[in-house]
């Protein structure tokens, strides 16, 4: 992993001085309780990216022209609170250099720290959860750096929206904010879901993704799958207007769990991370794409009038 660029791309664009994005992989797995291999994710999340179109068909776009930094991986291991202030520190690191800052994990522990990186950066933040699970236990198996923590402390410090939950346990109830709580069996049917959690946003918005927010049938290979999650479009439909209507200040993907028999997840788990990358940038890379166009489109002007220019010579 320490010898890639993001997606293979060429080292003009992934230098850090020059790239406005940086990538940050977290391969650990410490705390998860069931299947085990969150730790392989970020590996496998990178290997499908190399196997990805980078032109944007939806928006028009190659945002990896904007430059993608891929940090070495964070390694510390030796207890969910040293891991957790190893993505802090980083995290906040690349945020004070002015960078877009981004996460792939891992399982959901890590979310402690870049959550906690954002909102010591940016004022009145809100985290936006999408999740199969409320990850809201104050501690969890002798640690409140548990993957069952993950939002806990976001819920006590920022306007925390959940999106798409849909298992829990008992004692989250005494935590949990339902108006801002979106349960998967209410969202199936509800068509407004989408605009009311839009509403209760403030304008700097930090997302992270569990991905078993998605329905096992389309994303198979996480650790804790549970039936009735959200599809593709509707998720990128969501998505979409977030980055179109508040300030996306950064994001974190977790919970790949990856099954050698089973690839299409991690190309999932790619292609999410690039097209939320082509929303927030989607101004600046259409505008880069018309320069480009309008210049070829002149320099072939010139071209072709200098041609009759010889020809009538």
């Amino acid at each position: 992993m320490d010898n890639k660029t993001y997606a293979g791309i060429d080292e003009q664009y992934s230098k850090l001085d020059s790239s406005k994005i940086v990538l940050i992989p977290v391969p650990y797995d410490g705390t998860s309780t069931w299947q085990k291999g969150a730790d392989k994710g970020p590996e496998a999340f990178l290997s499908a990216s190399e196997n990805m179109e980078l032109y944007d068909i939806e928006t028009g776009t190659e945002v990896y022209k904007q430059g993608v930094y891929l940090t070495k991986p964070i390694t510390e291991n030796s207890s969910p609170e040293k891991m957790v202030e190893a993505v802090h520190e980083a995290t906040k690191k690349y945020i004070k250099r002015n960078k877009f800052v981004t996460a792939f994990g891992g399982e959901h522990s890590i979310s402690i720290g870049t959550i906690r990186a954002f909102n010591e950066c940016f004022e009145n933040l809100t985290v936006l959860q999408i999740d199969a699970h409320a990850d809201l236990r104050k501690e969890y198996e002798g640690s409140k750096c548990n993957h069952a923590c993950a939002v806990y402390e976001a819920s006590q410090t920022t306007n925390l929206i959940q999106v798409g939950i849909r298992s829990m346990d008992v004692i989250e109830t005494t935590v949990m904010d339902f108006d801002k709580t979106y349960f998967a069996h209410d969202m199936a049917v509800d068509d407004t879901w989408m605009d009311s959690a839009i509403d209760q946003m403030t304008e700097n918005v930090f997302i992270t993704i569990d991905l078993d927010a998605f329905d096992p049938s389309i994303m198979p290979s996480t650790g804790t799958p549970e039936p009735g999650g959200l599809l593709w479009y509707e998720t990128l439909d969501f998505l979409r207007q977030v980055f179109a209507e508040k300030n996306v200040v950064g994001f974190d993907i977790v919970e790949l769990c990856p099954n050698e028999t089973e690839r299409s997840s991690d190309f999932l788990a790619a292609k999410l991370y690039y097209k939320m990358l082509s929303y927030k940038f989607l101004d600046e890379t259409a505008e880069d794409s018309f320069d480009n166009n309008f210049n070829e489109s002149k320099e072939n002007t010139n071209k072709f009038s200098k041609f009759n220019e010889d020809n009538d010579n």
